[in-house]
């Protein structure tokens, strides 16, 4: 059971999924903090209140805390927005990666997947040729 254990943990997935983890957890502790003491403080000096945590109303006796959720949906836009500028790069260099690459001649490299499948490809004809040649 450790052995199997060992493998799991050991696996570049799982790490890269705990590495994951552990940064966003980091990342959102500082998008709090951003959101807590540098914009509500800006929010709340144009809106004229300077704690919007603690912004509420009352409607027939019932308190509505909205300060914590102008923070929570300030907190999100702004990992979202993160996320996105991350996805959209990360699509974009693999977009990229996959073009075709030229050297400075601007002669096409070809790509060495494709020179080995038409290698065989070529093999492949010849010897059809050739066993063809014989009967």
């Amino acid at each position: 059971m450790f052995k199997e254990f060992q493998e799991f943990i050991s696996r570049g997935t799982v790490v890269d999924l705990a590495v994951g983890v552990i940064v966003g957890s980091a990342f959102n502790n500082l998008v709090s903090a951003i959101t807590t003491y540098l914009l509500n403080p800006l929010i709340g000096l144009i809106i004229g209140q300077i704690d919007l945590s603690d912004m509420k109303f009352q409607v027939l006796g019932a308190t509505f805390l909205i300060g914590d959720m102008v923070n929570a949906i300030i907190n999100f836009l702004i990992i979202m927005f993160v996320i996105f500028m991350i996805v959209r790069m990360m699509n974009r260099m693999r977009r990229d990666g996959s073009r075709s690459k030229f050297d400075k001649s601007g002669e096409e490299i070809p790509d060495p997947q494709t020179e080995y499948l038409q290698q065989i490809r070529d093999l492949l004809r010849y010897q059809q040729r050739n066993h063809n040649d014989r009967y």
